[in-house]
């Protein structure tokens, strides 16, 4: 079964950055798109940001321009670099498998259907 483990989170101060990682063991087949996904209290989950094994990368219209994914294949993991944070991107980022529908340039990212790890705590807050 395939599995995630995130960490790297942490209180940032607003305008700071931070590097999450995501560990990931199981998977079957390599061929398949990871991302980010974030949950703030008393909020639904959503997607953040999806690459796939081309390393062609998607982001959520509303962190445009302040957040990096990247993979290492090599040693099944990815990574979320966000920079320039806001106390809005408080939230448990977690990764998952993840699915890209693109409309009128925008990416909606999903997840498939995996078990979620524990996230990793992300606070902005001065």
């Amino acid at each position: 079964q395939v599995q995630f483990v995130e960490s790297g989170g942490g209180l940032v101060q607003p305008g700071g950055s931070v590097r999450l990682s995501c560990a990931i063991s199981g998977l079957t087949d390599e061929n398949v798109a990871i991302g980010w996904f974030r949950q703030a209290p008393g909020k639904e989950r959503e997607g953040v940001s999806c690459i796939r094994t081309d390393s062609s990368t998607y982001y959520a219209e509303f962190v445009k321009g302040r957040l990096t994914i990247s993979r290492d294949n090599g040693k099944n993991t990815i990574y979320l670099t966000m920079d320039n944070l806001k106390p809005e991107d408080t939230a448990t980022y977690f990764c998952a498998r993840c699915r890209i529908l693109l409309a009128r340039g925008q990416a909606t990212i999903t997840p498939v259907d995996d078990p979620w790890g524990q996230g990793t705590q992300v606070t902005v807050s001065s």
